[in-house]
């Protein structure tokens, strides 16, 4: 299927003179699957052989009667209260085995009561029109360069790659998702305690982000000097860290920058090497920097294999996990995230292996991805230790957002299976107010507040 593929991508180096070209536009053939076999966004149109996923019909896009921004989601989503199909628990998780990872069977054997409770399969993820036509355009000539790790030759509001070639094209689908151009939010970390301790950690923040990317008036990236990402974070709680803001920008092909005021000097400090395998400010060791929203940050420390799609149990649909009107307690009493705020269902995924490279370190040197193909969105990471034993389980918490008419996955869970910690992260889940998704769109986002320049002013005032 991808022989042509294959052919381009020679021709494609030896014109540019780049060594390490992997991709160069999906064939003629392949573009012409899009909207027929394929969705227009590269999914599998049909249902799978037993149907229990679904023929794709064009996802969620319409907000449900009666519900507009603001009102909890959860109470308008029309299937909230649906039974489940089946549980997996201990007593029955060899016999779903092949319908879960390595982390989720680890889970099941080793965190006492944890249980999967699994719904029927809804295939609610769409995009925009614009997105899907742009993405057809945008199919032909997008590239990776440097072996996958930088990106070439893509407009915005699009999936670079619909129909991927390689592991790294369909990371780089899920690093530029489509959630709007940018949106204000609210946001909880909860971590749970030490072995031996009783004391949660709590982080409270206040959160802008921009996603230029998803401008389709983008038409190359410099256009957007090659940012992936913008983020702006103002401490709300602990009350000793009140005051601190950091500015984190991702970009598509330079390193990943952040910044931080701390306001005890009066003064924004570079953090130099806040990347990859770094430590997360304040999690107390239980996240790395690469695993906020399931993976982020430059490729180049792996080689990226497509192992090829399976059919998974996963997270999905999971209103109840975004209820802003929620008591934190709910949360904060638990050895997981509470069972009933969480949808499995089952859905086809493209799974990557990460391999960390030779001359290379990574705390967690093999990882396998797991990403939905509707959506693109990472839906569950297992991450390996030195010795090639489980460590880290991660899930993340897509739902329709439908004044995008897209998904969206902010909430994200990471399982320590060695020390049997737990932590929930960038979720409005308890925050008293929902994500602004719209708050780029009405123009009250000021690309320009995106600088050192503005962190040192605003910190000041």
């Amino acid at each position: 299927m991808h022989s042509k593929r294959i052919l381009a991508t020679m021709l494609f180096s030896t014109l540019l003179g780049t060594s390490g070209f992997v991709s160069a536009g999906a064939s003629q053939a392949d573009i012409a699957r899009l909207g027929k076999d394929l969705t227009p966004t590269g999914a599998e149109m049909a249902a799978n052989a037993d149907g229990s996923i679904p023929a794709w019909s064009g996802g969620e896009t319409a907000a449900p009667a009666g519900w507009t921004p603001g009102k909890p989601r959860h109470e308008f989503w029309p299937h909230i209260n649906e039974k489940p199909l089946y549980t997996i628990d201990v007593s029955n998780a060899d016999q779903y085995a092949d319908s879960l990872t390595v982390g989720q069977i680890a889970l099941l054997k080793t965190v006492p009561g944890y249980r999967m409770d699994v719904y029927t399969s809804r295939r609610s993820c769409g995009f925009p029109k614009t997105v899907q036509e742009r993405t057809r355009t945008n199919a032909a000539n997008a590239a990776t360069s440097d072996n996958g790790n930088k990106l070439e030759q893509v407009i915005g509001a699009t999936v670079p790659f619909p129909v991927p070639a390689t592991g790294a094209e369909v990371i780089w689908n899920h690093k530029l998702r489509y959630m709007g151009e940018g949106f204000k939010m609210k946001f909880f970390s909860f971590i749970s305690p030490a072995k031996g301790r009783s004391d949660w950690i709590k982080l409270y923040n206040e959160w802008l982000v921009t996603l230029p990317f998803a401008s389709p008036e983008v038409s190359s990236l410099e256009e957007i000097n090659g940012l992936e990402a913008g983020f702006i974070y103002d401490t709300v709680e602990p009350a000793a860290r009140i005051g601190e803001k950091l500015l984190y920008m991702w970009y598509t092909n330079e390193p990943t920058n952040a910044w931080m005021y701390f306001p005890g000097q009066r003064r924004v400090r570079r953090l130099p090497g806040y990347n990859y395998d770094a430590p997360i400010l304040g999690n107390d060791n239980t996240k790395v920097v690469d695993q906020f929203w399931m993976f982020n940050g430059a490729l180049d420390r792996f080689d990226w294999k497509l192992v090829g799609k399976k059919e998974l149990i996963v997270p999905y649909n999971s209103f109840k996990a975004y209820d802003v009107n929620a008591s934190e307690e709910s949360i904060k009493n638990s050895d997981m995230m509470p069972r009933d705020l969480v949808r499995y269902e089952k859905h086809r995924v493209w799974e990557v292996e990460a391999t960390v490279k030779a001359g290379t370190r990574h705390i967690m040197p093999k990882r396998h991805y797991y990403v939905d193909e509707d959506s693109w969105h990472i839906l569950q990471v297992d991450h390996f230790d030195a010795k090639g034993e489980i460590w880290r389980s991660d899930e993340a918490y897509p739902i329709p957002t439908w004044e995008l008419q897209a998904c969206t996955s902010l909430a994200h869970v990471s399982h320590d299976l060695k020390s049997l910690r737990w932590l929930v992260d960038s979720t409005p889940y308890a925050s008293g107010v929902d994500v602004d998704w719209q708050y780029a769109s009405n123009g009250n986002l000021n690309k320009s507040n995106f600088t050192v320049g503005y962190i040192r002013r605003s910190s000041r005032r």
